[in-house]
């Protein structure tokens, strides 16, 4: 997927903007009140990709609905995983689901895939997230967001669970180690052609995956120009 036309270049580029944005603000003088407020704007960019109506006003209030309480909940527990990813990727996926579904699925079925398939997909998705760390970071981010959200393994919320997993790789590959940047807000903002690349992955063979990778470059370079770090600059 790495040789695919177009991806060197276009995820080259996207890096190049994400360390623009971190970088020139200077990691050391940013809080933590900046990294809350990154996972706050992704908790709710991706509870409304999830099918929530609340708006951010609300969120940040703590007046959210059901789905973006969920969003809240696992952007809360979320960079505690950054260490178990690397170290034990399904524990990690069956925390992100588990953190995600409190209250609306039942105990035993908490951080569970739904079947033998499902369960073979997830194993598939830890070999990626415990492949060589040559591997390039927004290229596993991408993949692994876009198997999880397509094959959607566990009963219920498998899109935030894959958009924080996405947002996790980039944490603990050390793309965006304070988790400034907000990639959900991109997918939020590009919603059309996220979701129709999502369903050019699951249905459309080595060009569908192709075509993800170029829109995932895109997004996130977007994701960089939507971190709070832009509006503190300005």
């Amino acid at each position: 997927m790495a040789s695919f036309e177009g991806v060197p270049s276009a995820f080259a580029a996207a890096r190049d903007g994400i360390d623009v944005v971190l970088r020139d603000r200077g990691l050391r003088r940013t809080s933590p009140e900046t990294t809350a407020e990154s996972l706050l704007r992704g908790a709710h960019a991706s509870a409304v990709l999830e099918g929530s109506g609340s708006s951010l006003v609300e969120v940040r209030s703590g007046a959210g609905d059901s789905i973006a309480t969920d969003g809240v909940r696992v952007s809360t527990g979320l960079l505690r995983l950054a260490p178990t990813l690397t170290r034990s990727p399904l524990q990690a996926l069956a925390r992100l689901h588990t953190l995600a579904a409190a209250g609306s699925v039942d105990e035993a079925g908490l951080g569970r895939p739904r079947d033998a398939t499902s369960a073979e997909r997830l194993q598939g998705v830890a070999r990626l997230l415990s492949g060589p760390a040559s591997v390039p970071a927004l290229l596993l981010a991408a993949v692994v967001h876009a198997d999880l959200a397509t094959a959607a393994p566990f009963a219920s919320h498998n899109g935030l669970v894959a958009r924080a997993a996405e947002r996790l790789v980039l944490v603990a590959r050390g793309v965006d180690e304070k988790s400034l940047t907000v990639p959900e807000a991109a997918h939020l903002a590009l919603r059309p052609a996220y979701e129709s690349n999502l369903r050019a992955y699951r249905d459309g063979g080595p060009n569908g995956v192709h075509a993800w990778l170029l829109y995932a470059a895109e997004a996130y370079a977007a994701a960089a120009e939507a971190s709070p770090l832009r509006r503190e600059a300005e």
